[in-house]
């Protein structure tokens, strides 16, 4: 990675009167960003700002963090952590946030950008881009209710026009938002064709808040792309950073990880799955995230078969074992069809 790229990511950052030492953020992911992928990327550090899974604005309220799968989270990384919601009513979502401010998180996350059928079919994430109106409200309704910083992650829209981009960071802002995360495709599409990173440069000159570019970073040079093209002045990681979590630590710290991280890696996210999950939640998440790395080894395929066909940890830590025996190679861009 380039120098000048680097001084970048390590450029501190103002959101809304809080401080933020590092530039690249861990992106809000259903099912992925759980608190042991966290603890696991805690391990590697050089991020700025980490997200937890989406969280229901009904539920957050009487929501025991001990017991739910999702708004779960360790003390130590609270002054890192923003938490999602998702909802369709202004006050649900403004009380959910009162919750998380309360809890002392660093910010709240406004998820617009789901795009999910259970999700959308109750007028949730991505669906609210149907309704503009109706998300400024919440964005609105969350900034009244709150003072800590308020995030709004969302998409193009639901047709294939930047304008419509331009216009829904404008309503966000207008509204209080204090950064964004535009990820910068329509709704329906679930990546069959590449992010218009172009749509990112017109959203950042449409506003005056912090916009984190996200979508399709997955190497170094990725990441100096969009900043340079874009003018961002952030970068989201989402898939990328599953796969491989010490990518935050490498991008800003200069670090150097070989084949070895892999299985080293693996091994510890099923010691912290194992730890605050029970067999089968643990197990579901550990299917979820491996296909993200698999994806960076060549005959990632194969490897990514073994292992959920596992039936518990065990046998998965031997078929780890088994697989790097055999002196896998690695990729610098994933195998798509496994991300």
């Amino acid at each position: 990675m380039k120098q000048t790229t680097r001084d970048f990511l390590n450029t501190p950052l103002e959101i809304a009167g809080r401080r933020i030492e590092k530039r690249l953020m861990l992106a809000p992911m259903s099912g992925l960003g759980n608190v042991a992928f966290r603890e696991v990327l805690g391990d590697y550090g050089g991020v700025g700002l980490m997200f937890m899974e989406m969280c229901s604005a009904k539920a957050i309220p009487r929501e025991n963090r001990y017991v739910s799968p999702v708004f779960r989270w360790r003390d130590r990384e609270l002054g890192q952590l923003v938490c999602q919601l998702f909802g369709s009513e202004p006050g649900e979502m403004a009380e959910a946030a009162r919750r998380v401010e309360a809890e002392g998180f660093f910010g709240v996350d406004l998820n617009f950008g789901c795009s999910v059928a259970r999700i959308c079919k109750r007028n949730c994430g991505a669906a609210l881009l149907r309704s503009p109106e109706q998300a400024a409200r919440i964005v609105d309704a969350v900034r009244q209710a709150v003072n800590l910083p308020v995030f709004v992650k969302f998409r193009t829209g639901w047709e294939d026009r930047p304008e419509l981009a331009v216009d829904l960071a404008r309503r966000f802002t207008a509204a209080g938002a204090d950064a964004l995360t535009f990820h910068p495709r329509v709704a329906p599409d679930r990546r069959a064709r590449p992010p218009r990173w172009d749509y990112i440069t017109r959203v950042k000159q449409a506003v005056s808040i912090p916009v984190f570019g996200n979508g399709n970073v997955f190497a170094a040079a990725d990441c100096e792309a969009m900043i340079e093209r874009t003018g961002c002045d952030g970068v989201s990681l989402g898939r990328g950073a599953v796969a491989k979590p010490w990518i935050f630590a490498q991008w800003t710290r200069g670090e150097t990880f070989g084949p070895e991280a892999y299985p080293a890696m693996l091994n510890r996210l099923m010691d912290c799955l194992e730890f605050h999950y029970d067999p089968v939640r643990a197990m579901r998440r550990f299917r979820k995230a491996v296909g993200y790395t698999a994806a960076f080894f060549r005959f990632g395929h194969v490897f990514q078969k073994k292992l959920r066909g596992a039936t518990d940890f065990k046998e998965v830590r031997l078929k780890i074992k088994d697989f790097m025996a055999n002196d896998p190679q690695l990729t610098e861009q994933p195998n798509m069809n496994l991300f």
